[in-house]
């Protein structure tokens, strides 16, 4: 017997969640490892997701992702995209959830705010591949590219990663001519390691480097999203008491919003589409859903232990199912030049970012990390900054500056291609 169309054999399941496991246990392991107060925490699950793919898993000519010990070729990639999409969704819908309450009101007050930081970063993103090209075509391009357009396809894949962007990676691969929709993906998984860990530590270093009192920090926070709302004065029914039923509501139809394409050029059909996809879908949908908390007198608030319990869950499911595979094709794909073009893509718009919150927008700390994160469109990155800022309120900034950079990104994408 097997299943997902005999990709994956009911043996070959057993060994997807013996792996998945593993990662996880020597993941936590590693993040608890602190040096000097700072710590890779749930991204040390990605780090020993990206080892296991190296050590233990090869892409091979088919494009079959097959683990070594394996005794048929079987590939891996179906069961791990399941465990991506799976911890994904668990992860964004808790996040809309637990900024509902406040979203809101919060980015009324800061609206500006918000959009403005999200197209700087995303912006200044696009200026740093910008730099990468005219680079690219000073020193030459590279071992394996010998044409502009094959570059250009390399770099769009590489901003992709390093903003950790799955619909601009999407978009890019869309654009591009097909005989280098490969380099798109080549360079989207060499710089999205980094594009995940260095956005974790940046949240985690300027905290300390500013020497910030977060006490202190937490309370501007706390003011600034404050939101007074009229408590329901009646008995709510409750479908389930963990607020399962609610949380798969809007996980259902936040996934059939984010399969709704717009169409950016050409006929719909064949042309470049845009779709707030999975993530913007769930996300959207779950913080609307968590600002009412019911349907007259149906609650559909799951528990906050709940909405704790997936956060995490879906976090390191989701940087499992990413990293493995990510291992995988580093290794087959690394060239040092490219690395550093996918660095450069993430700590610039990093900087900028940062920069222009604090000293002209005048966000408090962790609003301006919250929307940084957001901006980044770094779903990891977001889950460590609750750990360092102590509190799950700077979701709120996350979320309001992440539909801003998901659009811009998948724009400045295609325009990339377009202009080179």
């Amino acid at each position: 017997m097997s299943l997902f169309n005999g990709v994956i054999s009911i043996s070959n399941i057993s060994t997807l969640l013996f792996v998945v496991f593993t990662v996880l246990l020597a993941g936590y392991a590693l993040g608890r490892i602190t040096v000097k107060g700072i710590s890779l925490g749930d991204a040390g699950v990605f780090i020993i997701a990206l080892l296991c793919g190296a050590l233990f898993f090869q892409v091979n000519d088919l494009g079959m992702l097959v683990f070594d010990f394996s005794s048929k070729p079987y590939d891996f990639n179906s069961g791990l995209s399941i465990v991506e999409s799976l911890g994904l969704i668990l992860f964004v819908t808790s996040v809309g959830y637990i900024a509902g309450p406040k979203f809101f009101g919060n980015f009324k007050r800061n609206f500006k705010s918000y959009v403005l930081l999200g197209v700087i970063i995303i912006l200044a993103g696009g200026l740093a591949a910008v730099g990468c090209i005219y680079m690219g075509e000073l020193i030459g391009y590279g071992a394996t590219i010998e044409t502009q357009d094959g570059f250009v396809a390399m770099i769009v894949g590489l901003l992709s990663g390093s903003l950790t962007s799955t619909p601009a990676f999407s978009a890019a691969k869309a654009t591009v001519d097909p005989a280098y929709t490969g380099l798109v993906s080549v360079g989207h998984g060499i710089a999205y390691i980094f594009g995940v860990v260095g956005v974790v530590l940046f949240v985690q270093l300027i905290p300390k480097l500013t020497k910030a009192n977060m006490e202190e920090e937490r309370a501007k926070l706390v003011v600034k999203s404050a939101e007074e709302k009229k408590g329901f004065a009646g008995k709510l029914f409750h479908i389930d008491h963990m607020g399962i039923a609610g949380f798969s509501l809007a996980a259902i139809v936040g996934t059939f919003l984010g399969q709704i394409k717009i169409p950016l050029s050409g006929d719909g059909l064949s042309g470049t589409c845009f779709s707030l996809t999975t993530t913007g879908g769930c996300l959207l949908v779950s913080l609307i859903l968590g600002h009412f908390g019911r349907f007259g007198r149906v609650n559909i608030m799951p528990a906050a232990s709940t909405l704790k319990l997936f956060r995490e869950l879906g976090l390191v499911l989701f940087l499992v199912g990413a990293g493995i595979p990510g291992g995988a094709e580093f290794v087959a794909n690394f060239d040092p030049m490219y690395f550093v073009y996918g660095i450069v893509m993430t700590i610039f718009p990093l900087l900028i970012g940062y920069l222009f919150a604090r000293y002209v927008l005048k966000l408090s700390l962790l609003n301006n990390l919250g929307s940084i994160t957001g901006g980044m469109t770094s779903t990891p990155a977001l889950g460590t900054l609750i750990s360092t800022a102590g509190t799950e309120d700077v979701a709120a900034a996350y979320a309001a500056t992440y539909p801003i950079a998901l659009i811009a990104v998948v724009l400045v994408s295609q325009f990339l291609v377009i202009l080179f």
